[in-house]
């Protein structure tokens, strides 16, 4: 039978020669509750204390994939804190995170006979005062926490930790004598906001930070789902709080979220970073340059009953123009897209969107056109980086009309695929996000085209 890790996969530890750590667990065993090796280990480095009795690392991040039972090495820290005088904030992303935390530790104190003076249940202001010790409960915002001082600050859902947060949290144990902050979650997935969890794993993993440590059960690159050792490398409770079974029941279509969330894979791009609009009108030219070829037509039929076609063709200086052409709604039809494509001199079309690809399929065939391509997932997630490398390069140019700008400059990258590729989603319901898709189609082939050299024939 396989073993689950123990050991983090990757881990940065200071030196250190002692550890309160004992007394932490000491303090957990004492409830019907047995702190797991893993967990003992990474509450030993936690809580290592240099020859002044202060903490080895003022600051310690760690990622574990979900239902391993990462937070209970909060409760240990924040018990131990209740029993020797500190003053502790925990926040969470989400008010339930804050409040069940708040039950369990409640619970665990009644147990573990810390004797608890004053118990707050208010949804989003829950406290625990006991003789000596003191624990408030916040949802995190960008004013939480101002002006109030604490010894230890617990960020748990640590990957929606924001920059803006961070501003005000980072200072509120800057009057602390013996000040510890603590950052727990997963790797940031699609949908997570937060950078400061990412930036301080690369900078603490680098070499730098200052008295700072990392502790992450990982993956290091994209992953079969069905991979049993992988489970059982990075879920170091498998087999004692979590099962094959249960993990087996989260295998989906989703690929990459799984690799995310069970194996605690950290994608390799950063998966909030939008196009800013300063970076796409930088590539905007003010008259139309001289073009060379045949145009290159994506159409993307999009989530909310839209389609929009873009053009993209080369230009003299070896650049690639693109423009979108219309955005019209899918119960207009087919036949002005068509018509443009009969009339225009196209060399390729690209038509992505499952809910409009075989009526213009169709309707392209009736026409007697040349069919146009149906993009796989791994084309799309060539098309995309291609792009992005257009843009960082400057290789693309526009006309910068209003509503594609604002299709570009409003969307956020969405993981893709299994192999951590990308897309993009708009970050605002009103904007339709069909329009950057649609130019991202039609530059995929229009850039890796080869030039067509008519044949020379001398005698």
């Amino acid at each position: 039978m396989m073993q689950a890790r123990q050991a983090p996969t990757q881990s940065v530890v200071l030196p250190y020669e002692k550890t309160l750590g004992p007394e932490a667990v000491e303090i957990y065993n004492a409830t019907e509750h047995d702190a797991l090796e893993w967990q003992v280990m990474l509450i030993y480095d936690i809580m290592a204390v240099n020859d002044d009795g202060l903490w080895t690392h003022q600051k310690f991040g760690y990622s574990v994939p979900r239902r391993n039972g990462k937070s209970e090495n909060a409760i240990m820290r924040c018990a131990w804190g209740l029993l020797n005088g500190e003053k502790i904030l925990y926040t969470a992303h989400r008010a339930t995170t804050s409040h069940s935390v708040w039950e369990r530790l409640a619970r665990f104190c009644e147990k573990a006979d810390i004797n608890v003076v004053s118990k707050f249940r208010a949804f989003g202001k829950e406290h625990i005062y006991t003789d000596n010790g003191i624990i408030e409960f916040r949802t995190r915002t960008s004013s939480g926490g101002l002006g109030e001082g604490y010894d230890l600050l617990i960020i748990d859902e640590a990957q929606e930790y924001t920059p803006d947060q961070e501003t005000t949290l980072k200072y509120v144990v800057s009057d602390s004598l013996n000040p510890q902050t603590i950052m727990l979650g997963t790797p940031p997935t699609a949908v997570s906001a937060g950078t400061v969890f990412p930036k301080f794993r690369k900078t603490v993993l680098s070499g730098g930070g200052f008295e700072s440590g990392w502790a992450e059960w990982s993956v290091a690159e994209a992953t079969d789902p069905h991979n049993v050792e992988a489970w059982y490398e990075t879920n170091p409770s498998l087999g004692t709080i979590l099962t094959e079974r249960k993990i087996r029941s989260e295998i989906g279509e989703n690929d990459t979220d799984f690799n995310i969330q069970r194996l605690g894979l950290w994608l390799k791009y950063n998966v909030q970073s939008a196009i800013s609009r300063n970076e796409w009108e930088a590539l905007a030219v003010k008259k139309l340059p001289s073009l060379k070829g045949k145009l290159f037509v994506g159409i993307k039929y999009g989530r909310g009953g839209t389609v929009a076609m873009s053009i993209a063709v080369k230009t003299t200086d070896g650049k690639v123009f693109v423009e979108c052409i219309d955005c019209q709604s899918a119960r207009n039809g087919t036949d002005w897209m068509v018509s443009f494509i009969q009339k225009a001199d196209v060399r390729t079309v690209v038509v992505d969107g499952a809910s409009g690809q075989g009526v213009l399929s169709d309707a392209m065939k009736n026409a007697r056109l040349k069919a146009p391509i149906l993009p796989r997932v791994s084309e799309i997630i060539r098309a995309n980086a291609l792009f992005e490398q257009g843009l960082s390069s400057g290789n693309i140019v526009h006309k910068n009309q209003p509503s594609l700008t604002q299709s570009v400059s409003n969307c956020e990258k969405r993981a893709i695929g299994s192999n951590g590729g990308f897309g993009y989603r708009s970050l605002r319901d009103d904007i339709d996000i069909a329009l950057l898709d649609s130019v991202i189609l039609a530059y995929w082939p229009c850039v890796e085209a080869k030039e067509v050299k008519q044949q020379r024939i001398s005698y």
